[in-house]
């Protein structure tokens, strides 16, 4: 049980992220936008993921319970592609002397 309420609230936070990631692509500016915020997610995600590994016993069943480390990479994924988008939007900020 306790796996699945921990997917529940990966899936809610995570279900902005393509949202938010599409937004910021369409936007073209990285205003708005921190990167150290960015930063600081990613590194709660790679925490997240990173705990789940050295559990010996979520590790033992993980045939069962691979889906809880599944949301984990596709957040931290999703975050990742929102990352890269800022330097992209940072870049053409630049450009456009923004």
């Amino acid at each position: 049980m306790s796996e699945i309420l921990e997917v529940l609230m990966i899936i809610s936070f995570g279900a902005s992220w393509p949202f938010n990631v599409v937004k910021s692509y369409k936007a073209r500016t990285a205003k708005g936008k921190s990167l150290w915020f960015l930063c600081l997610i990613i590194f709660g995600y790679i925490a997240g993921i990173l705990s789940k590994f050295l559990n010996t016993t979520y590790m033992a069943d993980i045939s069962e319970k691979w889906y809880v480390l599944f949301f984990y990479f596709l957040n931290l994924t999703m975050v990742t592609a929102d990352l890269i988008i800022y330097f992209r939007n940072k870049q053409l900020d630049r450009r456009n002397g923004k």
